[in-house]
C-alpha cells in the first residue's frame, strides 16, 4: 500500500516533508501556508516554572507544619519569583495558553493563598488558644479568611484580564499580600528581633486580616507593567523606578527579612494613601 507523504514550507520557503501530518487540521497533501510543527517540548518550559513555584509552596506548608518557619517564608518568596517567570516566558517564547493561565492560577492559590495562611497560622495565630477557646477559633478563622480573600482575589483577576486599566491592580495582588505576611513571619522567627509569634499573635491577627481584605478591596495598586500607552511605550516604566531597583536589591542584600517587610509595608499602604490624595484633590460639587 502506498504511504502518504505530506508536505509543508517553512516561513523561510524551504520544502519539507514526512509520513507524519503536520500539528493542527490539514488541508491537503501540499500545504504551502502551514509553518512545521513547533516542538511540544518548548510548552513544557512556562509550566515548569509554574510547577517549580508550586512545588514552593507546598514545601511551605510542610516547613511551617515541622516549625521551620524561616525556611517556610523563604519558599513562599521562591514561588513568588517563579510565578514572576513563568508568565515573562510564556510570552517571550510564544507558548502562552489557555491551560498555562489556568494552571499558574491554581498554582498560585496554594502559594500565595494556602500557605501563607498556614504558615501564619502555626506560627503565631495558634497562640490565640491560650487566650480562650473563642479566640482560638478566631484564630484560625482568620487564616482561612485570608485563604478565601486570596482565592475571590485570583478569580476576580481572571475575569478582568484585558478589562481593566494593566497599569493598576485593582486590589492587593495575592502575591504581594504573600510576601507581606512572610515577610512579617521572616522578620521575627529568625530569632533577631526578640519576639517570638506568640507574643506577636495579636499582631500577626491585624497583618493576616489587613492583607485579606485589601485582596478583595477596590483600591488601586501600581502593577509596574509600563505605562498603559499602546505600542512600543507599553512596557515603558518611568526612568526613577529603574533607578530605585538597584538601591532596593542593595538594601534587600544587606538585611533581607527586615527590608523585604518594610516594603511590604510601604506598597501595603501605599494604595490606600493614594486612593485619599485622589479623593482630597477631587474638586467638590457645587450646592444645589
Amino acid at each position: 500500500m502506498a504511504q502518504n507523504v505530506y508536505q509543508w514550507k517553512d516561513a523561510n520557503g524551504v520544502t519539507h516533508s514526512s509520513d507524519k501530518p503536520p500539528a493542527g487540521p490539514y488541508t491537503g497533501a501540499m500545504d504551502h501556508d502551514r509553518p512545521p510543527p513547533r516542538s511540544r517540548g518548548i510548552y513544557l518550559l512556562p509550566n515548569l516554572f509554574t510547577t517549580c513555584g508550586l512545588f514552593a509552596g507546598f514545601y511551605a506548608i510542610i516547613a511551617a507544619a515541622n516549625s521551620q518557619f524561616t525556611a517556610a517564608a523563604i519558599a513562599v518568596f521562591v514561588a513568588g519569583l517563579a510565578d514572576g517567570i513563568d508568565g515573562r516566558v510564556a510570552r517571550l517564547t510564544g507558548t502562552s495558553s489557555d491551560f498555562g493561565v489556568q494552571y499558574d492560577s491554581l498554582a498560585d492559590l496554594v502559594s500565595f493563598g494556602l500557605a501563607p495562611a498556614l504558615v501564619m497560622y502555626h506560627w503565631s495565630l495558634s497562640a490565640l488558644k491560650f487566650d480562650g477557646g473563642t479566640l482560638g477559633r478566631v484564630g484560625w478563622a482568620v487564616a482561612f479568611l485570608y485563604a478565601a480573600c486570596a482565592a475571590l482575589r485570583l478569580a476576580r483577576f481572571n475575569t478582568q484580564v484585558g478589562v481593566v486599566d494593566k497599569r493598576w491592580f485593582v486590589g492587593l495582588a495575592s502575591p504581594a499580600a504573600a510576601g507581606l505576611m512572610m515577610s512579617f513571619v521572616w522578620a521575627f522567627a529568625d530569632g533577631q528581633l526578640g519576639w517570638s509569634g506568640e507574643e506577636l499573635r495579636y499582631v500577626a491577627l491585624g497583618v493576616t486580616l489587613c492583607a485579606a481584605l485589601l485582596m478583595v478591596s477596590r483600591i488601586r495598586y501600581w502593577s509596574f507593567k509600563g505605562s498603559g500607552e499602546g505600542g512600543a511605550r507599553a512596557d515603558r516604566v518611568p526612568f526613577a523606578v529603574l533607578l530605585g531597583v538597584p538601591v532596593v536589591i542593595a538594601m534587600v542584600v544587606i538585611d533581607p527579612p527586615r527590608v523585604l517587610f518594610a516594603v511590604g509595608i510601604l506598597y501595603g499602604l501605599s494604595g490606600p494613601v493614594l486612593a485619599l490624595w485622589l479623593r482630597a484633590r477631587r474638586p467638590a460639587e457645587p450646592a444645589a
